[in-house]
């Protein structure tokens, strides 16, 4: 039988104020905050593991052999960006962790309430068939959630 009660916490105000507060931190720090569309996440250019040995290659380039940088080139923003992207790097694991965290909790809560909801369901489907007083404008409003076929000897109210 699933566990009905994996998780059984709450968040004090504090906790929700804590955690606020974390975010929006983190958020200032970030006060160059960018917001890419799904396309430029799709189709910018990245640098990623199998890149990042030519970017090596390119800054030492860039430092021994600047004769041959482009005008619109910036060395000092290009190391710059280096600069802060290595920053950032190590906060990526434990940012992706939190997330599926969050995400992981979200599911268990969702699958309780949702089993919760489905056995009430269940339960008020069943006061409907015995013609329970009241159980059958309840049934009716929830079943609107499983629209189809009835099922064979689910007969509801009033449908026999």
């Amino acid at each position: 039988m699933p566990d009905f009660n994996r998780i059984s916490a709450n968040l004090s105000e504090q906790d929700e104020k804590d955690f606020q507060e974390a975010i929006a931190t983190i958020r200032r720090v970030l006060d160059f905050q960018v917001t890419l569309t799904a396309e430029e996440r799709i189709e910018g250019l990245k640098l990623g593991d199998k890149t990042q040995a030519f970017d090596d290659k390119c800054a030492i380039y860039m430092d021994s052999r600047s004769q041959f940088l482009p005008g619109f080139i910036s060395v000092a923003e290009v190391k710059k960006d280096r600069a802060l992207r290595e920053q950032l790097r190590p906060y990526f694991k434990d940012i992706d962790a939190l997330q599926k965290l969050i995400e992981d909790i979200d599911i268990v809560l969702g699958g309780e309430i949702y089993m919760a909801d489905l056995a009430y369901y269940q339960s008020v489907r069943e006061a409907a068939k015995r013609g329970i007083e009241g159980a059958a404008p309840v049934y009716e409003d929830l079943a609107t959630r499983f629209p189809g076929r009835p099922r064979k000897g689910d007969a509801g109210p009033g449908k026999e």
